[in-house]
């Protein structure tokens, strides 16, 4: 049998009591610089925050066959060798719901940093936001996770139902950290991810695919041009192409997200061509993300996008001349959809007693790992996490009281999920 129930007041005290501490740990992981390759760092903060809840921290290995092997994984070039997410199991006392508390450690780049208005990689407090890359997205997610737990021990709860609380990595990339939690056996009756939803809880969202396209041309001295094929230009059409596709796509949205002006993107995220200002550019590579809607095969956005640049090359004449091929690395994942399910309103009631008033649903036009434990682990889950701003682009922040309102209302969900 666990401890007596805490009421709300005293869980909410409890879990405001740990805000220093949630604010520490939210400067320590902002500095570590968690980019793709690297981060290893941060998880050994994670692991001693984990330790410091009296629970055991264990490693999930990022094993390159196995994922290459399961449909839940997303295809990835590079080596894995030595990544780990880290999970810490706070075990049950006895027949209760089971829950699954998830953040991602990994961060995108913040360059160019020159355009911060500080080191990105050095949190900085102004008030009541903390800045820094990965602060919001999702950084201060794991620290509420921590908060949350920390609370509840302090006024001696024990849940009826367990409690695993990870830090993966990966999720910027492939979501193949929370993958590998998945093929590793982790299994809840909900998960909750804690990226900066803004007190909303997000319960649909789209699937992503990357990809590259790659043109090769003919080098030629600039000072003889006519006689190459500069495949800089020849990306030109290729990307218009592909507007004309994200155009196609954006036409009469489905349910959830018909109200939405815009919901498929097409971002050409990098483009990398030529090698010296008097050489006809021989090789042009872009790197592309695009999205598809819940219920939608990723294949068949392959084969769109396939059919789309081979319809490029085939109807310009300078393109036609060039050597284009689609290549496949990082994202590719559905989207998913959850209604009426339990957690739903859990979350909801628990962020209520917090905020006052019951959080909107939302459905995002970007990807989490909430999709690999629907689709992949039989697992309900939703995104709920603090305010932040500027994700993905120059000074990051979180607003610090949103996320001691996450931990409240995570603390209160544990309570009454888990039992």
């Amino acid at each position: 049998m666990g401890a007596a129930r805490p009421d709300d007041g005293a869980v909410l005290a409890a879990v405001a009591a740990g805000q220093a501490e949630v604010e520490d740990l939210i400067e320590d992981l902002v500095r570590a610089r968690t980019v793709l390759g690297a981060e290893a760092a941060g998880q050994e903060v994670m692991r001693r925050a984990f330790t410091g809840l009296g629970l055991d921290p264990v490693d999930v290995p990022l094993d390159a066959d196995t994922l290459r092997a399961s449909p839940a994984a997303s295809p990835f070039g590079w080596d894995v060798d030595g990544k780990a997410s880290v999970t810490a199991t706070w075990p049950g006392t006895g027949a209760g719901r089971s829950l699954i508390l998830n953040g991602h450690i990994d961060v995108v780049s913040p360059e160019p940093s020159a355009l911060w208005s500080s080191d990105p990689f050095e949190p900085r407090r102004d008030g009541e936001w903390m800045y820094g890359r990965g602060a919001g997205d999702m950084k201060a997610g794991l620290a509420a996770i921590v908060g949350a737990a920390a609370g509840l021990k302090r006024v001696g709860f024990a849940p009826r139902g367990r409690v695993e609380l990870q830090s993966v990595v990966e999720e910027e990339c492939t979501g193949n950290g929370a993958a590998a939690c998945v093929l590793a056996g982790s299994r809840a009756d909900a998960a909750v991810i804690t990226e900066p939803t803004g007190g909303a809880i997000w319960n649909a969202q789209v699937g992503v695919l990357w990809f590259s396209v790659r043109v090769a041309g003919r080098p030629a001295h600039a000072g003889e041009a006519a006689s190459g094929e500069n495949a800089i230009e020849a990306m030109v059409p290729v990307i218009a192409a592909l507007r004309t596709l994200e155009a196609e796509l954006n036409v009469s949205p489905p349910p959830p997200f018909a109200d939405h002006p815009h919901p498929i993107n097409l971002n050409v995220g990098t483009i990398r061509g030529g090698d010296w200002p008097s050489t006809v550019a021989g090789e042009c590579v872009a790197e592309m993300r695009l999205a598809l809607y819940p219920g939608e095969d990723v294949d068949g956005l392959r084969r769109r996008v396939e059919e789309t640049v081979a319809a490029a090359a085939e109807s310009d004449a300078f393109l036609a001349r060039c050597t284009v091929e689609v290549r496949y690395d990082g994202f590719a994942c559905e989207g998913y959809v959850l209604e009426h399910d339990p957690v739903i309103d859990a979350v909801g009631q628990a962020a209520a007693r917090v905020y006052g008033a019951a959080p909107p649903l939302f459905a995002s036009t970007a990807t989490t790992d909430a999709r690999t434990f629907q689709l992949y682990g039989g697992t309900p889950a939703i995104c709920f996490g603090p305010y932040a701003e500027g994700i993905h682009s120059v000074d990051e922040r979180v607003h610090l009281p949103s996320v001691v309102q996450t931990a409240q209302a995570l603390a209160l969900l544990i309570r009454d999920w888990c039992g």
